[in-house]
């Protein structure tokens, strides 16, 4: 389904794949949407996930089958959601390089002392090899190119080697990462907007957008009102007559302080929509409440999760998004957004007040 997903989204110009951070990283994508990712028709190897380019990734699973050749390693890594082909190349450890011992036989000043440096080299090679050396059962995390050979998707490995996780630290890590991941990046599709030159237009929303972010995470802003803001957006306002193309003459058109007004009631709308503000209470006093800053709302979706996770129905797998959002409604604001939720419940997550126990589901350790 996801497949067919993303063959329906154009395919951005590859010139302007560098302007996404993606494209240079290794993604840590599930294993079910690297095989279900659309090649690119513009460059072979390059694949796209929501219309984000994709050419490496970083994977994390169980070995469920092995195969052996002479210069390679290829690996089943099932990672929950599927299992994909890792191709992973022997070092030279593994295909029985000389022994180093060989390459002289004269000792060393240092073996004479007590410490012999070809027998702590052997010492030191033999525990590589056994992280390199994975069996069924064991973890193993890939990181590498992604290809298709014999019409299989598949993973070139760059590096890869054995995860020692006894008490699942690591599994519960990369749970943990990965949906917040997918939430941030992965699921949010690239806005390219390229102009005649071939640089992404930066429009006056844009900036002024990003003008009262910085302003709302530099200075802690808890709450504000329109005006609060109005003199930050001041020089993106022009003050020059407008023209048209045909004559050059000037025309009549908003005046300066009009034009202030509509770019501060856009990027409000905006970051709204974002879930980065919110009205706790809608009245003529238009004040704004910064999600992030605003610990009563996060003490109430704290309290919401930790009083009905005791309840029977949530006991199991904890409680769903949509109850939370309607609980907070009820119990606390009308006017919080599910974007705004989402915010409170990253924030949460990573100060390790509440946990994810599956998609979409939060639960209190």
């Amino acid at each position: 389904m996801q497949a067919a997903t993303m063959e329906q989204v154009e395919e951005p110009p590859s010139l302007l794949w560098g302007l996404d951070p993606i494209f240079s990283a290794f993604a840590r994508l599930y294993v079910r949407d690297i095989l279900q990712m659309t090649e690119s028709t513009q460059v072979p190897g390059i694949y796209f996930y929501n219309s984000h380019p994709i050419s490496k990734v970083d994977v994390l699973g169980t070995v469920v089958y092995k195969r052996e050749r002479e210069d390679f390693f290829c690996y089943g890594v099932d990672d929950g959601t599927g299992v994909i082909n890792c191709l992973c190349w022997k070092s030279d450890l593994l295909k029985g390089q000389e022994d180093p011992g060989k390459s002289k036989g004269q000792t060393s000043d240092g073996a004479l002392r007590g410490f012999n440096p070809v027998t702590e080299l052997k010492k030191l090679r033999q525990s590589q090899q056994n992280r390199c050396h994975v069996e069924i059962g064991e973890l193993l995390r890939v990181r590498g190119p992604v290809k298709t050979a014999r019409q299989q998707r598949e993973i070139k490995a760059s590096t890869y080697y054995k995860v020692n996780d006894p008490v699942m630290a690591v599994q519960i890590a990369w749970m943990m990462e990965v949906p917040q991941l997918y939430r941030v990046c992965y699921d949010k599709p690239l806005q390219l907007h390229p102009t005649a030159t071939g640089d992404p237009a930066i429009s006056p929303l844009s900036k002024a957008t990003n003008i009262i972010k910085n302003f709302c995470q530099q200075k802690s802003v808890t709450r504000f009102r329109p005006y609060d803001v109005q003199d930050l957006l001041q020089p993106l306002i022009s003050t020059g007559p407008q023209t048209t193309s045909a004559d050059m003459e000037p025309v009549a058109g908003p005046s300066a302080s009009q034009q202030l007004r509509q770019l501060v009631k856009k990027v409000l709308v905006m970051l709204q929509d974002e879930g980065l503000i919110y009205r706790k209470v809608k009245s003529q006093d238009e004040v704004y409440h910064v999600t992030a800053q605003d610990k009563d709302l996060l003490i109430a979706v704290k309290d919401i999760i930790k009083e009905d996770s005791k309840r029977e129905k949530y006991a199991e797998k904890g409680c769903h998004i949509l109850h939370i959002l309607s609980a907070v409604r009820q119990r606390y604001s009308l006017n919080v957004s599910k974007a705004a939720l989402e915010l409170v419940l990253k924030s949460l997550e990573c100060n390790s007040d509440i946990v994810s126990t599956s998609d979409n589901h939060y639960t209190v350790f």
